[in-house]
């Protein structure tokens, strides 16, 4: 299934809050219900368009809602910057604000704006000077906040991470404040509170404003994903695993992994250094193949018998084979270093141990054998170095 959104997918997003921005017009005769209802509808919408996205977006979009509802709560009942038909903020307005992020998202990165970006971002710019100067010139009502916004955009537009998202935000924030004032939804005050700084209804440069938030979302993405893979998905994985207090979690990006969407959790006991089991699991839901699958790693104390029973069944317990470090797991995810001979001798099979080599006393020719000695193994009849025939 596709993860991201496509270029026309922030058309239906605009089109719903034109919707209710007209269900919530001046004069149009509806209440607080009729706005938390529009409320319920608009997180729905916005629900459904994030899983469409990868996990970064959802980050991002988390961050602008969080970001501009405070700035709502702020900026319109508090300072009355600008108000609402009630003097409050609708409850539409919170996952509205998410709608118009993953709008300038999708018209920004569609295909055509991305082949034409550097028209795109002309454009952009051009239009919005033209509308900061006739605001701050020519209209009826001085608009010196819109220039300042222009201004941000133009800053944003130059030297910022996401020009793309810019060029969406300009589209969609202007068409919005063009629609919302006209149908009266919200107002602008004249001023601001200083009475200094004059400002249009609408003002010009709002989505210069908007990459504020663009900024914030992108600079909290990351944090958010990480705090996501240590505490929910390593959790999830350990209530899965049977994973007990003192099992050692550790989670790393995959390297080649998809942008946002793969992280592998490595579980161990703190207490076994030579066990582990690492889990490839799936943020947010996706399901990826494992690269290799194990069961769950059972601590306590080891089974009765003998030091080396466990070399037998293929597991390498602190081998040194010219490595940084000791081996706790099959070799294949670490980088080995060159193996650097002391001494000339015969090649080493494979996996076989190193050990010291200690001086012997030599026998006299006639009594000199070859054999192998084998760890408390007890010899066959038939074997002349156990005094058999």
């Amino acid at each position: 299934m596709r993860r991201e959104l496509a270029g026309w997918a922030g058309l239906p997003m605009m089109g719903w809050l034109t919707v209710a921005l007209w269900l919530d017009r001046s004069g149009g005769g509806g209440g607080l219900w009729l706005q938390r209802g529009l409320g319920l509808v608009t997180w729905a919408v916005l629900l459904a368009a994030l899983s469409r996205v990868n996990p970064v977006v959802r980050a991002q979009t988390a961050t602008v809602v969080v970001v501009a509802t405070v700035v709502e709560f702020v900026f319109s009942p508090t300072l009355e910057v600008y108000t609402y038909r009630f003097d409050n903020v609708p409850a539409f307005v919170p996952p509205g604000h998410g709608l118009v992020y993953l709008s300038a998202v999708a018209l920004g990165h569609a295909s055509y704006v991305e082949r034409h970006r550097r028209t795109a971002c002309a454009t952009v710019l051009l239009l919005g000077g033209a509308w900061a100067a006739y605001g701050v010139l020519l209209a009826e009502r001085s608009d010196v906040l819109g220039a300042f916004w222009y201004a941000c955009l133009v800053l944003f537009m130059l030297v910022g991470p996401s020009r793309a998202v810019c060029v969406g935000a300009f589209v969609a924030v202007s068409y919005l404040e063009v629609v919302g004032t006209n149908l009266g939804t919200w107002t602008w005050a004249v001023s601001d509170p200083t009475g200094w700084v004059s400002i249009g209804n609408p003002p010009s440069g709002a989505a210069g404003g908007y990459g504020w938030f663009d900024l914030a979302g992108l600079l909290a993405a990351q944090p958010l994903l990480r705090f996501w893979w240590r505490s929910v998905l390593v959790g999830r994985t350990l209530r899965r695993l049977g994973g007990r207090p003192s099992t050692r979690v550790e989670v790393v990006q995959r390297p080649g992994a998809a942008r946002g969407h793969v992280g592998i959790v490595v579980v161990g006991d703190r207490g076994d250094e030579g066990q582990s089991l690492v889990v490839q699991s799936a943020v947010a839901g996706q399901r990826v193949a494992a690269e290799r699958a194990g069961g769950a790693v059972e601590g306590g104390e080891a089974a009765t018998g003998l030091p080396d029973d466990h070399v037998e069944g293929g597991h390498v317990v602190e081998l040194q084979l010219g490595l940084s470090g000791q081996v706790h797991s099959p070799l294949g995810n670490q980088h080995v270093r060159p193996e650097v001979a002391v001494r000339p001798r015969a090649p080493a099979a494979p996996g076989q141990r190193h050990e010291p080599v200690q001086p012997v006393a030599l026998l006299p020719p006639g009594q000199r054998r070859v054999g192998q000695g084998r760890v408390v193994e007890p010899g066959h009849v038939g074997d002349p170095a156990f005094g058999g025939p």
